[in-house]
């Protein structure tokens, strides 16, 4: 591993659009929302941004790289960098704007994903072939996450009615956190029994234990440590960050066993040790992880050291992922609620453990206690990419 950048760099703006079905906005009315929000968050204005990162995915801006922003935000003549890395695009936003600002070649830059799903009339379901026409045929998303749980259910003994109420367990929690978010894009309460007797998508996944597709942008303004009080007095600093890509479709492999995925284990570890973690579960107050599914949020859990191997179900029956447990889970609903426009989601996963950290979540009864540390995180691909950052709200 290469330098640590701990403390090197902080979050001194974000913003957040209000996600869902924007048929009232387009790209770049979405970008405006999120990008004037920070602005405004950090006291800065167009004219301080050195330069940008951008994430998206979504089939109508695929060719034309930065100029979505450019044209949205009038960043003239500055560098704006796109990439596309599934649903780690946002994530990998942010965090190539923390390492350009620590290279010391920029000192303010911005962080900002946007994507409009819903015009495209992408269903989530998938059609034709995979990404690689040699080594995929394609499967649907949820048909993939769907042999996830099925393996789960089988490896832990749990009969297909318990697994199903395993994981529908995790759709009414986060069900109830997107319900106090005026942003999210669903704020309907459900109830276990409802999760669990839903319209089956894949099976075992039912509709409760699959995020919509949405509409939204996020944004982040991130300077060096040493400018940071000029900016705010309450900025977020980066502890720690892992990035991991798997090779070759890791589900196509002989010993792939469903459960363990290298790129969660690696990306976690990496961002552990920089920020200096050894126990997760008790050195983090607060974490935004990957819901797509259901399980994949119950595969998280295990793979990134918050619950043992297996024993995911203990700690979801005890309520320790709640917003009054031992670690709150996706307290503003997750992907699941909040919703899940690709290119924008790691960042709005940030600007909540942003928010928590600062102790300005929108309303009281969304406030963790006293938080000084928080996890942001995404999983994109077959799956085989995965990006990590965790935050505190004091340097060293």
């Amino acid at each position: 591993m290469g330098k640590s950048i701990k403390d090197e760099v902080a979050i001194i703006g974000m913003g957040c659009s209000k996600f869902g079905e924007r048929w009232d906005a387009g790209l770049n009315d979405l970008a405006i929302e999120a990008a004037y929000e920070a602005y405004e968050d950090a006291g800065v204005g167009p004219a301080d941004i050195d330069a940008c990162y951008f994430g998206t995915v979504s089939a109508p801006i695929v060719g034309t790289g930065g100029t979505t922003i450019a044209d949205a935000l009038k960043l003239n003549n500055i560098p704006i960098i796109r990439n596309e890395n599934w649903c780690a695009s946002g994530h990998i936003a942010l965090l190539e704007a923390c390492i350009a600002v620590v290279s010391g070649v920029y000192d303010v830059v911005m962080a900002i994903g946007v994507e409009k799903l819903k015009d495209t009339g992408f269903p989530g379901l998938g059609t034709g072939r995979g990404m690689s026409p040699v080594l995929e045929a394609r499967r649907t998303a949820p048909g993939s996450f769907g042999l996830i749980a099925k393996r789960y259910f089988k490896a832990c003994g749990l009969s297909d009615e318990e697994g199903k109420a395993l994981i529908g367990k995790i759709a009414v929690k986060n069900h109830d956190n997107g319900s106090l978010c005026p942003k999210a894009h669903f704020h309907n309460k459900i109830t276990l029994e409802k999760a669990v007797n839903a319209p089956i998508i894949a099976w075992p996944l039912g509709l409760f234990d699959c995020c919509g597709n949405s509409d939204g942008s996020a944004c982040a303004i991130v300077t060096r440590k040493d400018l940071a009080k000029n900016f705010r007095s309450d900025p977020i600093y980066l502890k720690g960050m892992g990035i991991a890509m798997d090779s070759l479709l890791p589900h196509i492999r002989p010993d792939f066993d469903w459960m363990r995925f290298d790129s969660l284990i690696t990306s976690s570890k990496k961002a552990y040790e920089m920020a200096g973690i050894t126990n997760p579960r008790e050195e983090l107050d607060v974490a935004e992880i990957h819901d797509c599914f259901t399980i994949t949020e119950l595969a998280i859990y295990e793979n990134f050291g918050f619950s043992e191997w297996g024993k995911a179900k203990e700690d979801i029956d005890s309520g320790f992922f709640t917003r009054e447990g031992g670690l709150p889970v996706n307290v503003d609903g997750g992907l699941k609620c909040f919703g899940h426009p690709v290119g924008a989601s790691g960042l709005r996963m940030t600007y909540e453990i942003y928010k928590q950290l600062q102790g300005k979540a929108d309303s009281p009864e969304r406030q963790i206690k006293n938080p000084r540390r928080g996890l942001s995180h995404t999983f994109g691909g077959p799956p085989q990419l995965s990006a990590v950052a965790i935050f505190g709200n004091e340097p060293g």
